[in-house]
């Protein structure tokens, strides 16, 4: 991505590894989890992957034992190998283990409240 790119970018997408289901009615997928930003997700694409692009997914990432980001998500891009996803719904718990987790990674809590008033415009 060129720096310009880059710096237009209104979510920074912070480089994680934690278990991921992505489900879609009775189907689920185990994907391994490439970023994560407030507004959205970027997995691989799982193994024997089918799902329906014109319905919606819950993306579930498991941050620890007492931790987990539940969002319903719509896929956006399906690529040869990645699929990324934006979210259209997230509960309070989740959105604040998200917050704690871009907060801890971005070392600087303006950029946070910027990207976090971003969200709200988007809403």
């Amino acid at each position: 991505m060129s720096q310009t790119a880059n710096e237009r970018r209104r979510f920074h997408r912070i480089a994680f590894d934690a278990p991921t289901l992505i489900v879609q009615g009775e189907r689920r997928w185990s994907a391994a989890l490439h970023d994560i930003s407030l507004k959205g997700l970027l997995v691989d694409k799982p193994q024997g992957w089918n799902g329906d692009p014109d319905q919606p997914f819950e993306a579930q990432i498991e941050l620890g034992p007492e931790a987990m980001v539940r969002m319903e998500v719509v896929l956006t891009r399906n690529q040869q190998d990645r699929l990324g996803f934006v979210c259209r719904h997230i509960d309070l718990d989740s959105i604040s283990h998200l917050r704690r987790l871009v907060e801890l990674n971005l070392g600087d809590e303006g950029l946070l409240e910027r990207e976090l008033a971003a969200l709200g415009e988007d809403s």
